[in-house]
């Protein structure tokens, strides 16, 4: 209660001197005509009581700049005019930076609880920032003012950033502006107007003061970047521009945009080249999930017209052609052609020995720069007695040859869904248990219940809200025990595979030595930059987060690539903003931007257009009628925030709604492309078509309707 008072009063007080500051027309005495019109008596007076008026000028330039009053520009110049060039600046960056310091307090004193409470999960984002690079932002903003200080002082008072950095930066960031300024003051006695400043002298001071924030940038980049690698010696020359350590997609595209610009890059790979992708994840997976959709198509066939259709089929065929697929498609990730395209592969495991070098294989080279592409590995919980089931997990699982009668799988996201779907297809009987109350729990509700009605409907168990308690192994079988609202319940099993998500490899080679910092999820912390704490050493992929997909590994890798290459001359920050998944079941589950939920959790504004696949013509004639388009939409406009496709193609399909987002066209320009006839990417045109009908101009359509009526009379 005495906090909201002090408030209260301190808001008062303002609000008093601001409405005497207007009433009373003080603002007159800071324009540049009486300025100029009283310059002789403030000089004479000055002369006659010196400390007086150098107190009274302090004290009103702190009230002008705390209060965020117009007028500090003219105290500026004032200052030049009556004391000269150092004793005015002197007084200026004093007076404006405790000023700009007063303002910032009071702003985070009066307004900054309510502001955190309403807008809290926004600020944290920002505080983030402010806390990484938070005293280079206001320096840079304080010696050219984008936006008006004042505006700086309460924005900044709402942050986490500390007073006293606050001010020092204020006060060292002022200094150009106001030696600037200050000096144009000295001159008052030849300006007729503010625009008189502009004379050649202050133009190129102006222009200097333009350029030197980019000077400045780069400066202290290169200072920070120096005083970081002062601890290790630099060797006089570098075997290569870039070493790679990770030979994935984040690893492969990095140093393919290395060797494209003519860069000396070797790429190290302790394992397979194409990493977890080619070998274990993404290919291997749609290979047995397509298997198993001819399969399930198979045992349709009665839904297509044949009467019946009888499938002989040996599990271990279907295992080795998933191992064919992998060699078809290995050459596009192997040795050679890495090497043909200017790239040195080494077989060997990696080890960072400081931040310019490298040894594998009992070699030592040297090197510019380090990208760490070593992805992630499965995450195995410390669940008691699972080590006495020789579980399985997406690394291993491509080892069957013998099919489980009863498999079951912990975790019901996108890997934990797919593969239970492709097993289920082919004969095994599957169950699901996953702590969450639905699978795909990050997908919306709507989302998460057709594809729990699909698997279902399948035969596949799922068993949500259950949480695994322990192994059980005996002459009698396999058995996991879970814990769960209903109690314990226990279930047998023949093999298990653990889809509970993938942890960043960061240990064994190094990083740990050099103290490079990671986030509370185990990723590696790096800026926008994809720089970690040691600024030569970037990292991409599943090990720098904060998305485990393929795609988005080697969209950061072009970003990790060229930074590495061209900073500090050169820097491009990484662009997130459109990030498109798939989860590829069986409806597919495609989604890009905000989700419902999210839109929800954020308190983003929305409305949502729903187009059902029953409606379309060929989801018809291939019988994968299951599924929906649902978009979200800035309210009364057609700017798409975000989309979810679920349904057959869904992946190939919702393509179109990603490029809207990346470039900036609505639905509207989507309705208005052709889309070839019968596709299911007609179904985003429908969607488009839905959201128009809802938006139609309902007064124009009755105007049209009275003038045809017209027209026919």
């Amino acid at each position: 209660m005495q906090k909201r008072f002090l408030k209260i009063a301190i808001v008062g007080i303002a609000l008093i001197l601001i409405v005497t500051y207007q009433v009373f027309d003080l603002h007159r005495y800071l324009s540049l005509e009486y300025l100029k019109s009283q310059q002789d008596s403030f000089q004479e007076y000055y002369r006659n009581h010196q400390f007086a008026t150098l107190a009274a000028f302090f004290i009103s330039y702190v009230a002008v700049a705390a209060l965020s009053l117009p007028g500090a520009a003219i105290l500026t110049l004032a200052g030049g005019a009556l004391f000269g060039l150092v004793p005015g600046f002197l007084l200026v960056s004093f007076a404006s930076s405790l000023g700009a310091t007063l303002a910032f307090i009071t702003a985070r004193f009066v307004l900054r609880d309510s502001v955190m409470n309403r807008f809290g999960e926004r600020l944290a984002v920002i505080n983030d920032g402010i806390r990484r690079e938070g005293a280079f932002y206001l320096f840079t903003l304080r010696l050219v003012p984008i936006f008006p200080f004042f505006m700086i002082n309460l924005l900044m008072g709402l942050t986490s950033m500390r007073t006293s950095t606050f001010y020092l930066i204020s006060q060292l960031g002022m200094i150009p502006g106001t030696i600037v300024y200050v000096n144009a003051g000295t001159q008052l006695a030849k300006l007729d107007s503010l625009s008189g400043i502009l004379s050649p002298g202050l133009l190129l001071s102006f222009g200097l003061l333009g350029v030197f924030p980019l000077i400045a940038n780069k400066a202290l980049e290169v200072i920070k970047t120096r005083r970081t690698l002062s601890r290790w010696k630099r060797p006089k020359s570098f075997d290569y521009n870039i070493v790679v350590i990770g030979a994935g997609s984040g690893g492969l595209v990095s140093s393919y945009i290395a060797a494209a610009v003519k860069a000396k890059v070797v790429l190290i790979e302790k394992h397979e080249m194409g990493g977890d992708c080619l070998n274990t994840g993404c290919v291997p997976s749609k290979a047995l999930i397509k298997s198993a959709k001819a399969m399930s198509i198979a045992k349709k066939a009665k839904d297509f017209g044949f009467k019946s259709t009888l499938v002989d089929f040996n599990f271990s065929d279907v295992m080795e052609r998933v191992q064919r697929v992998i060699k078809t498609v290995a050459p596009h990730d192997s040795v050679e052609r890495y090497q043909s395209l200017g790239v040195e592969c080494i077989q060997g495991e990696a080890r960072i020995l400081s931040p310019f070098e490298v040894t594998v294989n009992n070699r030592t080279i040297t090197t510019r720069n380090i990208i760490v592409a070593t992805g992630a590995a499965p995450i195995v919980p410390k669940i008691p007695g699972i080590d006495l089931v020789q579980y399985l997990t997406s690394d291993n699982v491509w080892n069957l040859r013998v099919q489980p009668k009863k498999l079951l799988v912990l975790g019901g996201g996108p890997i934990g869904c797919e593969l239970a779907q492709a097993f289920q297809r082919l004969g095994s009987q599957v169950t699901v248990v996953d702590m969450a109350e639905s699978i795909l729990s990050r997908e919306d509700e709507d989302v998460s219940r057709l594809i729990s009605a699909t698997l279902r409907h399948e035969g596949v168990t799922l068993i949500n809200g259950a949480k695994a308690k322990r192994f059980e192994v005996d002459a009698q079988g396999k058995r996991l025990v879970t814990e769960s609202s209903k109690g314990e319940q226990k279930i047998e099993f023949d093999e298990v595979l653990l889809a509970l998500g993938r942890s960043a490899r960061t240990k064994g080679f190094g990083l740990d030595e050099l103290g490079i910092k990671l986030m509370p999820r185990g990723t590696i912390e790096h800026d926008e930059f994809l720089r970690t704490n040691i600024p030569n050493i970037y990292c991409v992929g599943d090990v720098a987060g904060p998305y485990q997909f393929t795609h988005t590994a080697a969209h950061q890798a072009w970003y990790a690539a060229v930074n590495s290459l061209f900073s500090p001359i050169k820097s491009f920050k990484a662009d997130y903003r459109v990030v498109p998944r798939v989860t590829f079941t069986d409806p597919e589950v495609a989604t890009v931007g905000l989700t419902e939920r999210e839109a929800k959790e954020k308190g983003i504004a929305y409305e949502i257009t729903n187009y059902g696949m029953d409606d379309l013509d060929r989801a018809i004639a291939e019988d994968d009628t299951h599924g929906f388009v649902k978009v979200l939409t800035v309210p009364g406009k057609d700017t798409i925030l975000g989309a979810t496709v679920v349904g057959a193609h869904a992946g190939e399909s919702f393509i179109e709604f990603v490029a809207a987002m990346k470039h900036g066209f609505g639905l509207n320009k989507i309705l208005g492309t052709i889309h070839p006839y019968p596709t299911f990417s007609e179904s985003n045109k429908y969607a488009a078509g839905v959201w128009k009908k809802a938006h139609a101009p309902e007064r124009i359509l009755a105007f049209l309707e009275k003038f045809h009526t017209w027209r026919r009379s």
